[in-house]
């Protein structure tokens, strides 16, 4: 919870000051009634006072002007809505070196998985469209509010071959995202989320890339999907030969920051979907500040009401 008149709430060092004052006046009180009867008429001249029962209005009123205080204060907290209008490029990188398996069942399979999860986690309006990338980017689905056309494209993933042009890719993908029909004269707000396993091999800089993502305001999400103990199997000749195929993140990680998106690890299926849905929920929605002013003063309000209602039933007066 914040506040948006923060400076009001220096009010609230009143309270102590005025529980002081209360708390002298009862002993003033206490005082000069002992000093007014003699001892051994205190009990029927000056009966015993009603305990703690005589501090409870006090203490309402107290906590009621604290509570006005704080709504003076406009208290505001924050919460996230789904966003109405927003255009999200999947990009899946479909390299041979992604048939790994140490992501079970394959990093490939990993990352489909978790991009339907995706899906299926964003608002209903929201765009979404799929893209595979190997050793150059193709575009399988658009973005379209029709998810299930979007789900068929995540399906439809499959291994390409050799090469990584992550740089060519991300250009499609702002290209994509850059032509898309404005509404209301203006551009839906845009990201791309890319998931590979390792660097860019083939066409130009994917760190130039980035910085033209950052100047269209369309920050990439990148996702590196898994280990260091990477294997697949190569044929060469008659051999099999079992070669490593380690993930490179630090790529990666320089693509998203340069954007001004988040770089994201997987090391297993698990983490792949962790990472896809916390970002459904980061791209599918946007923090809004909602008042909470009129609560607290109606909460101030019925303490008050409490307060004078208990002054009146035990003692006959509102304080």
């Amino acid at each position: 919870m914040s506040f948006s008149s923060p400076i009001v709430l220096v009010a609230l060092l009143a309270i102590p000051a005025l529980i002081a004052w209360y708390v002298s006046q009862q002993r003033r009180h206490e005082k000069a009634a002992a000093a007014f009867v003699a001892p051994a008429l205190t009990r029927s001249v000056a009966p015993k006072r009603p305990g703690w029962r005589r501090h409870v209005p006090m203490i309402a009123f107290a906590l009621a002007l604290a509570i006005l205080i704080a709504a003076a204060a406009r208290p505001q907290r924050t919460k996230a809505v789904p966003i109405t209008s927003a255009a999200i490029m999947l990009a899946n990188d479909v390299s041979n070196s992604m048939q790994a398996t140490d992501v079970s069942p394959s990093r490939l399979a990993a990352a489909k998985q978790a991009a339907s999860k995706f899906v299926a986690g964003v608002p209903s309006q929201a765009l979404v469209g799929q893209m595979q990338f190997a050793r150059r980017p193709v575009v399988l689905q658009s973005p379209t509010a029709d998810h299930a056309q979007t789900q068929a494209a995540i399906a439809s993933l499959h291994p390409g071959g050799g090469g990584t042009a992550m740089g060519e890719t991300i250009t499609a993908a702002l290209h994509s995202l850059t032509t898309l029909k404005l509404t209301n004269g203006k551009r839906p707000p845009s990201a791309i989320v890319l998931i590979s396993d390792g660097a860019s091999n083939v066409g130009p800089s994917p760190l130039a890339a980035a910085r033209q993502a950052k100047a269209d305001h369309i920050p990439i999400y990148t996702i590196s999907i898994g280990t260091a103990k990477g294997t697949i199997p190569i044929k060469r000749g008659s051999q099999t030969v079992t070669t490593p195929v380690p993930v490179s993140p630090q790529e990666l990680a320089q693509v998203a920051s340069l954007s001004g998106g988040h770089a994201y690890t997987a090391g297993s299926r698990a983490d792949a979907r962790t990472v896809y849905a916390h970002l459904a929920t980061q791209l599918g929605h946007k923090k809004v500040k909602d008042e909470l002013t009129y609560g607290f003063a109606g909460g101030a309000l019925a303490l008050l009401l409490v307060g004078g209602g208990l002054s009146l039933f035990w003692f006959g007066r509102l304080a």
